[in-house]
């Protein structure tokens, strides 16, 4: 058997396993379900008739989906974490098993959360009017790159996960930065109305290409009373989101399999 084909039939069975035990206490996934029903029905009801008029609630889903998403990164860094201080990962070492797949099984299988997570927020979204107005093409390619991304963000809660060790630091460190991220974004409200150095922030912030490229792809434009900048990044969100899952990847994969050898050899 190759490296990859080991690697990648190790990883299937962690994945398999973190599967079972999410079926086995259903109330891991209570955040991933009710956390967008809450926002989609908090920013469309509560701030939706300040924030953008009508059309806020098509152009909103789009940031519920990047959203959603980069908060599930939390998931894996709190399930690694409980994973070390259970002792599973001691257990693992003593087993003739690729070391990748312990990480890449949990990205792998919170990538399942997050499916579920798109699709309860899609469904929220149909329910206050949300539509998908491009093709079927650009509709898959839409779901494509928001799942892409989240496997690549899964690598940050990887990362703090193992660097965390236990489940109540991960807890804190794995929400600390979700939501800067998330709020000084494109997602729920116009960044040419930001002052300057924050709309410099948020243009380049990987959740407003996500969000855009988002809007773009499902057909869902700003509404007339939130302006949207001209330029960067309204015009290259799609390309931008891609490029910046893959340099989440590469940045952070290294990093949390560095932490991983430092645990075995501790």
């Amino acid at each position: 058997m190759s490296v990859l084909t080991r690697a990648a039939t190790d990883s299937g069975v962690v994945a398999h396993r973190n599967l079972l035990n999410i079926v086995r206490t259903p109330g891991s996934l209570v955040t991933g379900v009710v956390q967008p029903v809450m926002f989609v029905l908090l920013l469309a009801y509560v701030f939706g008739g300040s924030l953008g008029g009508d059309g806020y609630r098509e152009f909103l889903i789009g940031g519920i989906f990047a959203q959603t998403l980069t908060f599930n990164a939390s998931f894996t860094a709190i399930g690694l974490a409980n994973d070390l201080q259970k002792g599973l990962i001691d257990r693992y070492r003593s087993l003739p098993m690729s070391r990748v797949s312990v990480i890449l099984g949990r990205t792998l299988s919170d990538l399942a959360t997050s499916t579920l997570s798109l699709v309860v927020t899609a469904l929220c979204g149909l329910a206050i009017g949300w539509r998908v107005n491009n093709g079927l093409g650009d509709a898959i390619l839409g779901f494509a790159l928001l799942l892409f991304f989240a496997f690549a963000v899964s690598w940050i809660g990887a990362a703090i996960g193992l660097a965390a060790r236990s489940v109540e630091v991960a807890q804190s460190l794995g929400l600390i930065w979700l939501f800067p991220v998330t709020f000084v974004s494109g997602a729920f409200v116009s960044i040419a109305a930001m002052p300057g150095p924050l709309r410099v922030i948020a243009e380049w912030n990987p959740v407003t290409a996500v969000a855009f490229a988002a809007r773009e792809l499902f057909g869902n434009p700003a509404p007339a009373g939130l302006p949207q900048p001209s330029g960067w990044p309204a015009e290259n969100a799609v390309l931008y989101a891609l490029l910046c899952s893959v340099a989440i990847i590469a940045v952070f994969a290294p990093l949390a399999m560095r932490q991983y050898r430092r645990i075995n050899r501790g």
